[in-house]
């Protein structure tokens, strides 16, 4: 087995190739998992032999990525594992990735574009770039606002099980309110994430700020679940909820998150 480097194990040879797609699979199966798996699971879902199974298994155990429960006849990921997710962060990925992308669309839009993720039940921003006039508005970086109201909250939230809705907001006490606009609970809140993950897009009219309104997509990641949002909010000033989508901002906006979906390796949901 030669698809690690190690002293003893140098790594060159197009016969490495295969054997590090086939470790890495082995990954990224362990990292999916809410616990432990049998080397017999991960054989049977990875379609491989159990001979070549036990080898990789063995391998990203003796390197530190994986980690074998002898008693539970069970494998799990390793502290290298763990050293690499936090190698990772350390380098704002994310935000390094998503910035000239916002640059871009905020110049081209001319409005604010934000990189936001969710932070508990509330959106949480890492990114704000203005456009060539700059705008005053409430989500600067570091803002958390409740993302049942704010349209980067909702774009995450529609493509989250039902069941993890309804543990980030578990009563009507949870539903905040700022401006009387905006879901106010579940039932209301469920049936506007339906709608708005059958459109591809969230809209927020006056739900966080009166005279704001924002329209967002989701970026996905490798597992197709939602890691963030890419948002362009704008001046719009209507005395009730008037009921625009703003299709045309929408379709740049999720040009833009997809984009970024690309760069991090993710996969947009399927449905």
């Amino acid at each position: 087995m030669g698809w690690i480097t190690w002293e003893n194990h140098p790594v060159g040879s197009s016969s490495d190739v295969p054997a590090l797609r086939r470790g890495l699979a082995v990954l990224r199966l362990l990292a999916g998992r809410p616990g432990p798996v049998s080397a017999a699971s991960v054989a049977r879902e990875l379609n491989l032999p159990r001979s070549t199974t036990y080898h990789l298994l063995s391998e990203l155990t003796e390197a530190g990525f994986a980690t074998h429960f002898p008693e539970e006849k069970r494998y799990g990921l390793g502290v290298a594992a763990f050293e690499l997710g936090s190698a990772y962060l350390r380098h704002d990925p994310l935000e390094r990735l998503a910035r000239p992308l916002l640059r871009k669309l905020a110049d081209r839009m001319e409005k604010v574009a934000h990189l936001g993720v969710l932070h508990g039940a509330e959106a949480l921003y890492l990114v704000r770039e203005q456009p060539r006039q700059p705008q005053s508005i409430v989500s600067d970086v570091g803002v958390r606002l409740p993302a049942h109201l704010t349209a980067s909250g909702r774009a995450m939230l529609a493509h989250l099980p039902p069941a993890q809705v309804r543990a980030l907001l578990p009563s009507v006490a949870a539903f905040v309110d700022r401006t009387g606009r905006g879901p106010h609970n579940l039932p209301a809140l469920r049936r506007l994430l339906t709608r708005e993950r059958r459109q591809g897009w969230a809209v927020e009219d006056g739900f966080v700020t009166a005279g704001f309104a924002s329209v967002a997509a989701p970026v996905f990641d490798h597992g197709e679940r939602p890691i963030a949002a890419i948002t362009l909010t704008f001046r719009h000033l209507c005395d009730t909820p008037c009921g625009q989508t703003w299709p045309d901002l929408a379709k740049e906006v999720r040009k833009a998150a997809e984009e970024l979906t690309v760069r991090i390796g993710g996969h947009a949901a399927s449905g």
